[in-house]
């Protein structure tokens, strides 16, 4: 069995629903210690997070991930206990395997491997790790930052372990997402009998022409790196429990998913304009769950590709899409952000699994991006040292 199979089968033992982190944690920073990493416990609430370093010089590389995980849903419907890892037909089965615990496991044995073989690296290797990715996202990698910004602690380059591959280990790589946005909607009429509607004011009736509007609505185009953004209702309540009564009220939530040709005033202001034209009473909440990132270019994208084609022969393709990561939180203090992981095809569901194989491929890429960034080899006599090619 190999070491990254053996760490991932530890984590997955343990029972991180969000935001637990059930000693995750403990594990990766005892490995992390072991090869000269300083340590930084950084709790906020309920939440689990640290900081690893190793090194003081640049460029900073970080891993980031996150230890916890969704619920299992219906434990009998799981062909083998979620929190008992097990392998068959060559994969690994179990909550987290592949979101994103095969991820962290790949991190630790690729760190091992490079710093057993380049122990004076050059610039420095971090880890940051939250129990509060699947969850709020309120207490983790977005506090973690907020405490490097104030101590002026600069990430150059970030790869994120999110399962972006699509068939194969390193056949898609996140180099961006997009901005996410939810509105909570109030619409506010009259309730009365249904036989005397004159006396009541509908506000479904009222806001139904709004809502064609805003899903006919073309947001923008998208562009080179993103779709279209995107208008969805996700929820609609409205009614008394009687069926002669005209609701007084009418509940609504929405998402746009939106692309860099946006942004969340723009959305907002938007919206606001055609609740307006509609005339009726409303109250709009807003949350932002975060802006849209890209990474278009740059040392680490060109490494990345390089290191997938040497590992696993594959020339990548570039993909924004998906859903929100942490890597939000991230690209805004100037780091390149890219995203790299297992195939994901069974993330959050039920027999999540992930290729015993796919573990040790995805190690080496991790591993050969480090020795592309942080190696160094001998220069001639009297030289300056260079990173190794």
């Amino acid at each position: 069995m190999s070491a990254t199979l053996e760490l991932a089968m530890d984590l997955v033992r343990r029972p991180s629903v969000t935001p637990e982190d059930a000693g995750c944690q403990a594990i990766l920073c005892e490995r992390l210690a072991a090869i000269g990493f300083e340590i930084e416990s950084l709790p906020f609430g309920a939440v689990s997070n640290f900081w690893a370093r190793r090194g003081s010089s640049s460029p900073l590389f970080c891993f980031a991930g996150h230890t916890d995980v969704v619920p299992t849903g219906p434990v009998e419907q799981w062909r083998s206990n979620p929190f008992e890892p097990t392998i068959r037909d060559g994969l690994l089965f179990g909550r987290g395997t592949c979101d994103m615990k095969g991820s962290l496991a790949a991190m630790i044995t690729a760190t091992e491997h490079f710093v057993a073989e380049h122990p004076n690296h050059s610039g420095s290797i971090a880890f940051l790790i939250t129990s509060d990715e699947e969850g709020p996202a309120r207490d983790g990698t977005v506090k973690v930052v907020e405490w490097l910004e104030s101590r002026g602690e600069k990430i150059d380059y970030c790869l994120v372990g999110e399962p972006s591959s699509e068939n194969q280990v390193g056949d898609l790589l996140k180099n961006g997402r997009r901005g996410s946005i939810n509105g909570w909607l109030t619409v506010v009429g009259k309730q009365g009998h249904v036989a005397y509607p004159q006396r009541a004011k509908n506000p479904l009736h009222a806001f139904a022409p709004v809502l064609a509007e805003l899903i006919a609505e073309v947001w923008d185009r998208g562009n080179a790196f993103f779709p279209p953004t995107s208008f969805q209702v996700v929820n609609l309540n409205m009614g008394t429990g009687a069926d002669n009564v005209i609701p007084g009220r009418l509940e609504a939530q929405f998402n746009l998913r939106f692309s860099t040709e946006l942004d969340a005033d723009e959305i907002k202001r938007r919206v606001k304009a055609m609740l307006e034209r509609g005339r009726f009473d409303y109250e709009l909440d807003w949350h932002l769950s975060g802006n849209p990132f890209l990474t278009p270019n740059g040392i680490l994208l060109d490494v990345a590709r390089a290191a997938i084609a040497e590992i696993s022969g594959i020339d990548t393709r570039l993909s924004t899409a998906g859903g929100t990561s942490d890597g939000r939180f991230i690209a805004p203090t100037g780091a390149q952000v890219l995203e790299l992981g297992p195939v994901n095809a069974s993330i959050h569901q039920i027999d999540e699994c992930v290729g015993t194989q796919e573990l040790d491929q995805l190690s080496a890429i991790y591993c050969r991006i480090l020795e592309k960034l942080l190696a160094v080899s001998p220069g001639p006599p009297g030289g300056r040292q260079q990173k190794a090619p």
